[in-house]
């Protein structure tokens, strides 16, 4: 087969989307851009203006870490406490779902011992101390019992178990697949929305069964957690000077597709590790995992695609045969609507793709009766309309994050859905806002009627 340049070029363009995305994500200080919705802090984004109990928040991707040294949300836990308290007092708020990444497991330099020689109940404790005004305000709720408090997994807290969880959150409803760390959630009474994380569909964010089940039988890890830790250690070490040099690897010569995979998964590899430079040689074994089976401690090279010979096979120690194994995770995932490897490599990182999948897995889906889908996980909160297979109105938002730097886009976001009246004389709503100051904006709305 033909190398596909067109896959070869859609890979640098999503290395360097993702770069541009992690530059800010990681605090490198980029300023976030304004926005061009209401801003009025007389806003009550909580009232429906009457008396019924109706209304649906969604928040996602808060990050919430054990270490606030390098924690992603530190400035936003007083501006999301404050809101927190804010929609308990409300009287016509009746539910609040956590679609995902509240806790995170990645986002920790690759040297350090994640659970410091512990286990997983310590993390989650840990976590519940370094943000206790946060936690706090969520099982404030969650005991007063008038609002249902909805957790569903992310990837940065995919393997997170439901014990975990509720041992510093107890009372929580979580909404699970039966597979580790996914988990889509139809509010009761609601069952035209569906509301999930959004990275069972992202090659480098989904769970992965099948790699490396040699080494850490039954692990879940999919290779952006590696990737994750390898750029929370560049930031940890303030930036620096590359101490060592990327081996070069050459498309192989056969043509081959699978080879012509692992070399667009060498070419992420080989930008990330450029761009997040580290002082460790590519050798030496600096990640520490003892999380989810995982129990050696890796070097570069063991995640780096390489090559004996240039233009010769092509071949990787982590994650060996991952670009073959796509249409098996997508299964075990419950992915409904099957996505092209090729796709799924070449736009991992986009966030249009995983607003996409909106339209893909559930509104062109003939088996889909789903109206209003919200997803976290792209970090870009945004409000699309479109139609259904049926040339319904539908749908979709992104909830944004909580993180304390999200580059050119607003931070502190939230999707307030407000269901129409019984006798469907009246519509739907599904509002987008952001907290960024603790002033209310009201970023963008539409509604339908079913």
């Amino acid at each position: 087969m033909e190398f596909n340049y067109k896959i070869y070029q859609n890979m640098k363009n999503f290395i360097k989307s993702l770069a541009v995305c992690l530059l800010g994500i990681l605090f490198l200080g980029l300023t976030s851009c304004g926005n061009s919705g209401t801003q009025n802090q007389a806003i009550d984004p909580f009232s429906n203006g009457g008396k019924e109990r109706n209304m649906i928040v969604v928040i996602s991707d808060i990050h919430l870490g054990a270490d606030l040294a390098y924690a992603e949300c530190n400035k936003n836990l007083e501006p999301l406490e404050e809101l927190l308290k804010q929609l308990k007092k409300s009287p016509n708020v009746k539910e609040l779902v956590i679609a995902g990444d509240l806790l995170d497991e990645w986002f920790v330099p690759a040297t350090v011992d994640t659970y410091q020689g512990k286990d997983q109940a310590d993390f989650v404790q840990r976590i519940a101390t370094a943000n206790k005004g946060v936690i706090d305000a969520l099982n404030s709720i969650i005991n007063e019992k008038k609002i249902l408090v909805t957790y569903v997994p992310g990837n940065h807290d995919l393997t997170v178990t439901a014990e975990s969880v509720a041992l510093i959150l107890p009372g929580i409803n979580q909404k699970r697949d039966p597979e580790l760390g996914l988990g889509t959630y139809s509010p009761a009474d609601y069952p035209t929305i569906a509301i999930e994380h959004g990275h069972r569909y992202n090659f480098f964010c989904a769970p992965d069964p099948i790699s490396n089940q040699d080494i850490a039988p039954g692990t879940i890890m999919p290779p952006g957690y590696f990737f994750t830790r390898l750029a929370a250690l560049h930031v940890s070490q303030k930036r620096p000077i590359a101490a060592d040099v990327v081996p070069v690897v050459t498309r192989n010569a056969s043509g081959n597709q699978s080879q012509d995979l692992l070399f667009a998964y060498w070419k992420l590899w080989e930008w990330s590790i450029n761009l997040f430079t580290i002082e460790n040689k590519f050798d030496e074994n600096i990640f520490v995992t003892n999380v989810n089976g995982l129990t050696g401690t890796y070097s570069v090279n063991d995640l780096l695609p390489f090559q004996k010979t240039a233009g010769g096979l092509i071949d990787v120690n982590l994650y060996k045969g991952i670009q073959d194994t796509w249409d098996q995770r997508q299964l075990h995932n419950r992915v409904d609507v099957n996505i092209p490897v090729q796709q799924a490599i070449a736009n991992a990182s986009s966030a249009t793709e995983t607003d996409d999948m909106a339209k893909i897995q559930y509104f062109l889906n003939p088996d889909s009766d789903k109206r209003i889908v919200i997803f976290g996980h792209s970090h870009v909160p945004v409000i699309v309309t479109s139609e259904d297979n049926n040339g319904q109105k539908s749908i979709y938002a992104n909830s944004g994050t909580w993180i304390d730097h999200n580059p050119n886009k607003t931070t502190a976001n939230f999707i307030v859905i407000t269901p129409q009246s019984k006798d469907a004389s009246s519509n739907t709503f599904v509002k987008l806002y952001n907290f960024e100051n603790k002033v209310v904006t009201l970023m963008a709305e539409d509604s339908l009627r079913y």
